[in-house]
């Protein structure tokens, strides 16, 4: 895909950097705003507006999926695997699946302003990675809404040093074996251009973040876009 400014009429904008989808990419068809399923951690309610980059519009109607590790570092469908044992993946399906589990996945629809709203919890982390979370953009069309395979863009979205630190503090995550590795040490955040896949986060509460946080970004997608991230046979393989 090409990360070039696209400039129509008098619109500058950037596409959003895409990111590989990792080896823990599943199609549950869950479509709900909160995917925590009760999940211990910290809440946070993330806001993500989908704008057309070549044009500046919203783009509605899109299913925006997103999928994140649990304070632990466990990803469902994958639960089994240790969090604290790097994986050596690049591509969807490199480790096989341990369970049916659905925690902290799910797709919601983007409105007319091109916004879907989640409710989840800070993710944790597991072994090689920063504090990280997947998003993939799937421009829909038709009554099959859920069989549509055009996926325009593969994300993943990271979160500012300091509200991490703060959060990895809190019960549900602390007492691991290994340490959380900064945004800055993170290869594929290096590699990728994550510094513009940082959420921007802040307190819902001004005295405290026991409340929880509340993130939001705008994501540029080229809506003609065909992602090579996630691939049409992908879609056959990790539907439940």
């Amino acid at each position: 895909m090409d990360y070039t400014t696209a400039a129509p009429r008098d619109t500058v904008l950037l596409l959003s950097p895409e990111h590989i989808a990792g080896p823990y990419f599943r199609n549950p068809k869950l479509i709900r705003r909160n995917i925590s399923e009760s999940q211990d951690g910290v809440p946070l309610v993330l806001r993500l507006s989908i704008v057309d980059a070549m044009t500046g519009e919203p783009v509605s109607g899109a299913l925006v999926d997103i999928w994140h590790c649990n304070a632990r570092g466990a990803y469902s469908g994958w639960s089994k695997v240790d969090p604290d044992q790097e994986v050596e993946a690049d591509h969807i399906g490199a480790v096989p699946r341990t369970d049916d589990d659905t925690y902290l996945r799910g797709g919601q629809f983007s409105d007319n302003k091109g916004v879907v709203r989640f409710t989840t919890i800070y993710p944790g982390f597991y072994a090689g990675r920063a504090l990280h979370i997947h998003v993939a953009v799937r421009i829909t069309g038709g009554n099959n809404y859920l069989e549509e395979r055009h996926v325009a863009w593969v994300g993943q979205l990271y979160f500012p040093e300091v509200a991490s630190r703060s959060v990895l503090n809190g019960k549900a995550y602390r007492g691991r074996s290994l340490l959380p590795l900064d945004n800055h040490q993170d290869q594929y955040h290096q590699q990728m251009n994550g510094s513009a896949s940082t959420l921007t986060v802040n307190s819902i509460a001004r005295e405290s973040h026991e409340d929880g946080f509340f993130g939001h970004m705008t994501i540029g997608i080229d809506t003609f876009a065909v992602s090579t991230q996630i691939k049409p046979e992908d879609f056959d393989k990790y539907t439940v």
